[in-house]
């Protein structure tokens, strides 16, 4: 027996995660910390296996099934990549090409493209109140077909990114986190900046910050979100990182100071959203057709932006943390890179470049975080089922 495989096993067996088992992922505070341990235990033994040439394949057929309602590059080659690391092909749903434009239902159409599908994964973060109620339907909607004998099984639903929560990102992050400061039980008293950064683009997702206050602050951080003022986040999600907080022991604080927030920072993680009042109204706009509306708010939001191009990351910004450059520097990308990019924007190249390695670290936990989602989604044992995919020792690559 591998021993390091083992200590996986062994750290899944002192956790209880078992209703993980035929259910779906929407937010991560609905998940109880055994249960995102899980994820990190199984994503780490999931890379291990496929550094060691172990095939991870738990299906011999199957569907992943793709829906991007908004444009991705990285989640979607990591959705890709962990349905076909556990041995699903993908197909993407463009529903500029479906029945949808002629009036097709959510309803009818989850229930018609899941008639081989194992897992939906589904990004859609650009309205207020839509992405995460979306997933709901679709959810609904396949349960419905499979408790009525139309689906042979149910599609286990991944949330790729919503109007609340990104989580297969947040996980990712966090188990970067988790890396760099040697496990989870490190990370208490550590101080993370999730702040705002300027943008010379408008109306990108809050997902992304509410993500990580709402996860991070479940391991004991100091978490700081800051933002000028007017670009609040959602109230619900702060009332979940000042619980999650409280009950970790760590803190959480809002400023409207960046260099306050970045002060003997260990980690950063300046990033650009746009006001939850603005994405609110720019929904609404959209309901109604309203085209007139939504340029005439661009145009306000750009300015607005432009009232706060000093909220960058420069070398006097990251001289205030506790490392200097040395500091744990996240983003999702791509970044703004100012003189890169664009003229003006999040991060400048100097340190976007000291950090690039590190940011590339980063991303690639995605796809054994997807994978891990699914994994535990359909394995009713998951410690049995790695060590018979070890024991069967089938190549990945027969070189």
């Amino acid at each position: 027996m591998d021993q390091k495989l083992q200590g996986y096993i062994d750290r899944l067996n002192a956790l209880h995660f078992k209703d993980m088992y035929e259910n779906d992922f929407f937010l991560t505070w609905e998940k109880t910390d055994d249960e995102i341990e899980a994820v990190f235990v199984l994503a780490d033994a999931l890379r291990y296996m496929r550094e060691n040439n172990i095939s991870t394949k738990i299906f011999e057929s199957g569907l992943g099934i793709s829906i991007f309602r908004d444009n991705s590059t990285r989640t979607r080659f990591s959705f890709a990549s962990a349905c076909n690391m556990l041995g699903l092909a993908v197909q993407d749903l463009d529903e500029k090409k479906s029945q949808i434009a002629h009036g097709e239902t959510v309803r009818e159409t989850a229930t018609m493209v899941s008639f081989m599908a194992d897992v939906i994964g589904i990004r859609d973060d650009m309205y207020i109140g839509k992405g995460n109620a979306y997933m709901h339907q679709v959810v609904d909607s396949v349960t419905e077909a499979n408790q009525a004998g139309v689906l042979e099984q149910k599609p286990t639903l991944v949330n790729l990114q919503c109007d609340i929560d990104h989580p297969t990102q947040a996980l990712a992050d966090a188990l970067h986190i988790i890396h760099e400061f040697g496990g989870a039980e490190n990370l208490k008293g550590k101080k993370i900046a999730m702040s705002w950064a300027y943008s010379p683009s408008y109306g990108k997702p809050l997902s992304v910050p509410q993500g990580i206050i709402g996860l991070l602050t479940r391991f004991g951080m100091d978490v700081v979100l800051a933002h000028p003022e007017g670009y609040e986040v959602m109230s619900d999600v702060v009332e979940v990182a000042r619980k999650n907080a409280a009950e970790s022991g760590g803190s959480f604080s809002i400023t409207n100071d960046m260099k306050e927030a970045f002060k003997d920072a260990d980690v950063v993680y300046p990033k650009s959203w746009a006001p939850y009042a603005a994405m609110e109204v720019r929904t609404d706009l959209y309901g109604k057709g309203d085209f007139d509306g939504i340029d005439k708010l661009e145009k306000e939001l750009l300015a607005q932006n432009a009232e706060h191009q000093d909220w960058v990351v420069d070398d006097e910004m990251m001289r205030l943390t506790k490392n200097g450059l040395d500091t744990l520097y996240m983003h999702p990308l791509p970044a703004d890179i100012q003189g890169v990019s664009c003229e003006h924007g999040e991060v400048t190249d100097k340190v976007f470049d000291h950090a690039r390695e590190s940011l590339y670290k980063e991303a690639s936990n995605k796809p054994y975080i997807i994978a891990a989602m699914i994994f535990l989604a359909k394995v009713k044992n998951p410690q049995k089922t790695l060590q018979a995919l070890w024991d069967r020792a089938v190549s990945r690559h027969f070189q």
